[in-house]
């Protein structure tokens, strides 16, 4: 193989590593919306009448649209 072709080669490899690698380190500034735990009423003695277990759960999310 020529020359050129190989520096070529291993340009693109080091590039896409580099990529990859400035990628995960700028994603890891991100946070992630957790998911809210369920509010459970039997753990403090109260009884909640008619309700069921999830009406006070979240998933997080903002945009959430409620149905």
């Amino acid at each position: 193989m020529d020359t050129i072709w190989i520096i070529v080669i291993v340009v693109l490899v080091l590039g896409i590593i580099v990529g990859n690698i400035t990628l995960l380190k700028y994603s890891a500034k991100f946070k992630f919306p957790t998911p809210s735990k369920p509010f459970d009423d039997k753990k403090n003695g109260k009884e909640a009448a008619g309700k069921s277990d999830n009406s006070n759960t979240s998933n997080g999310f903002d945009d959430e649209d409620d149905w």
